[in-house]
């Protein structure tokens, strides 16, 4: 059975959510049900279908978060959260 295709934000409304740096906060649901990318309340929400063994779960985000802005996951450098569901990511120009 195939996986339903991800409906994700627009770019320009994931991108607005950074800061002046290009820092981006985000929350993490891994193992979740279903996939997704949402923003609630001003923050972006990240659900993955992955475990958070051995950084699968920070590798998965990461892809989900790039797909979302239309960059290369290479362009993408987690700060803060290696363990935690609050991450914070840093957009590299």
């Amino acid at each position: 059975m195939a996986r339903p295709k991800l409906d994700l934000p627009p770019a320009a409304a994931v991108r607005a959510l950074a800061d002046g740096e290009g820092r981006i906060a985000v929350r993490v649901t891994p193992g979740a049900r279903s996939e997704g990318l949402e923003i609630a309340e001003g923050k972006l929400l990240v659900k993955v279908r992955v475990k958070p063994e051995d950084g699968k779960a920070n590798a998965a985000v990461a892809e989900m978060l790039a797909l979302a802005l239309g960059i290369a996951t290479s362009r993408l450098r987690m700060l803060r959260g290696a363990t935690g569901r609050d991450k914070v990511f840093q957009i590299e120009d």
